[in-house]
């Protein structure tokens, strides 16, 4: 080649380098350019239909946590007394089963400062029953022995006033089979309590048969079903209530003197909950 051919290539060179578009070190990576290609909105869908958000033509922002973490929660009290608990148990079951010295001490030492919270704790609340009377639940049940034997006596006198005037109202209904050894235990103890406060029984037979304590009986043909009283459970005690034509069932089975006085004056004459 002649000089003349050389200085004109190496001429165009030149050219080409100084009017060329600048080149980039690195080209764009296959991931980025697939990236922006689907951030690219449709020209079609996006651009001649306008879909919106359909087609992603607006992608939607990630939501916010609306409520920010707590950070620093403190520990419940519940918290920290299950944690007591696993520890104690921790130290336990390491002490039965590396029964060492030093175990057995941690573990001993752990449950005596629990005992000692214990015994402190008992001790306030003793402590601000007897300076907060409201709280006292022995002043309505006693649990001394003077205390409750005053209770019971008054008790008993309420229970024998409401008993003796229970008549005017209610009559009871006593349920029997001849063939119930039971009922022959309970019939004498029944008619006891009935005579000394002068109570109107109805003795209803369920088998037919007669019952010694209470002559005037009749058979049952359909009473006790009318009366809603279930089942065919012999003996059965039950109230009924003149002024609004209600039964209520006292119990079944051989019952004492005290019981049946007792129930029929909780049934008549207290609210629920009001005795304890």
């Amino acid at each position: 080649m002649s000089i003349f051919g050389r200085t004109s290539v190496l001429a165009a060179i030149l050219s080409a380098a100084i009017w060329a578009p600048p080149i980039f070190a690195q080209e764009t990576p296959a991931a980025q350019r697939d990236a922006i290609e689907q951030d690219r909105p449709d020209d079609f869908y996006c651009g001649e239909r306008r879909l919106g958000q359909w087609f992603y033509c607006a992608k939607p922002k990630p939501a916010e946590d609306a409520v920010p973490r707590a950070q620093g929660k403190e520990e419940s009290a519940t918290d920290r007394i299950a944690a007591i608990t696993r520890q104690l148990d921790e130290l336990k079951a390491k002490a039965i089963l590396d029964p060492t010295e030093a175990n057995v001490i941690n573990y001993v030492r752990f449950q005596r400062e629990q005992l000692d919270r214990a015994s402190t704790f008992s001790d306030t609340w003793q402590r601000a029953l007897w300076q907060n009377p409201d709280l006292d639940y022995t002043l309505q049940r006693p649990v001394s022995t003077v205390g409750k034997r005053l209770w019971l006596d008054n008790r008993q006198a309420d229970r024998d006033a409401v008993l003796t005037s229970l008549g005017q109202r209610y009559g009871l209904f006593y349920f029997y089979a001849q063939s119930c050894g039971a009922c022959e235990v309970f019939a004498p103890i029944l008619r006891s309590v009935t005579d000394s406060h002068r109570l109107t029984v109805m003795a209803v037979s369920m088998d037919g048969g007669p019952n010694r304590e209470f002559p005037n009986y009749v058979v049952d043909s359909g009473q006790r079903a009318r009366m809603g009283v279930p089942g065919n459970e012999t003996p059965a005690l039950v109230l009924f209530d003149t002024q609004t034509k209600r039964t209520i069932p006292v119990g079944y089975g051989v019952l004492s003197a005290d019981e049946i006085m007792d129930r029929i004056f909780m049934l008549t004459n207290t609210k629920v909950g009001s005795d304890y």
